[in-house]
């Protein structure tokens, strides 16, 4: 039987674009595209790289502005997927619940808050309220990552304690001369689910530590605005490479 022949340039790169396509059709994947951008240019501009009295200086300061307020759109309803995951959850222990709801409730109070946030600089509601919601929503979502954070660490020790079982079955079937490729295939995948867990708590402590730095109006260490640009980022391309993988 003829082997098949491997997939040629045009072939990797027409599946390369149905990716892309697939990709920006999911909302969170566009936002992230904003984050990345919107945090690159605050990086920019925080560093000091550039003159204030340059023109682009100030034309990045507007494209930085834009770009926020437009990320605050793509949250219109976003909360009923933490809803809908609450509900189809299914909880092993009381404290799994709790923490569920603390994650979820959060994150969706937060994108809640948000949709009002969005209409206050948007106009619509008086900007007088603005910096009120912006304090509410910052505290929910700081809360959500603290529960998101703890149930993800609770998934990552049960990964850990797969991958050492696992360990020692292949362990095992290589003193007995046993077939372990079953094992091994199983073991690849638990470590890209490791990992996964991994940037995902990272992305959490990225995105809780921008939220407290909300919460204190930019005050305090750590809170300035280069340590907040760089923690946006990171967490913009944490994301990105989920999404990506996931699509």
């Amino acid at each position: 039987m003829a082997s098949k022949a491997p997939p040629s340039s045009t072939e990797k790169q027409r599946d390369f674009f149905n990716h892309l396509e697939a990709y920006l059709a999911k909302r969170d994947g566009v936002d992230k595209l904003l984050k990345i951008s919107r945090y690159a240019t605050k990086i920019i501009l925080s560093s000091s790289a550039l003159p204030e009295s340059l023109p682009l200086t100030h034309r990045l300061k507007s494209f930085e502005s834009s770009v926020g307020v437009s990320r605050k759109a793509f949250r219109l309803g976003k909360f009923i997927q933490d809803l809908n995951a609450l509900r189809n959850s299914h909880f092993e222990s009381s404290q799994q619940l709790l923490l569920a709801l603390v994650a979820y409730g959060g994150e969706g109070f937060y994108y809640f808050i948000e949709q009002f946030v969005w209409l206050a600089k948007s106009g619509l509601i008086d900007k007088r309220h603005s910096n009120h919601l912006q304090k509410i929503s910052a505290w929910a979502e700081l809360i959500g990552y603290i529960g998101s954070i703890s149930l993800k660490i609770r998934d990552l020790k049960r990964i850990l304690e797969d991958e050492a079982c696992l360990k020692a079955s292949i362990d095992i079937a290589v003193t007995r001369g046993d077939k372990h490729r079953e094992e091994e295939e199983k073991m690849k995948k638990l470590q890209t689910k490791k990992l996964m867990k991994k940037l995902s708590i990272v992305q959490d402590f990225a995105d809780g530590f921008m939220a407290a730095a909300d919460i204190r109006d930019g005050n305090g260490r750590l809170s300035g605005p280069l340590p907040i640009s760089w923690a946006g980022l990171i967490s913009a391309l944490i994301s990105t490479h989920k999404n990506w993988i996931s699509c």
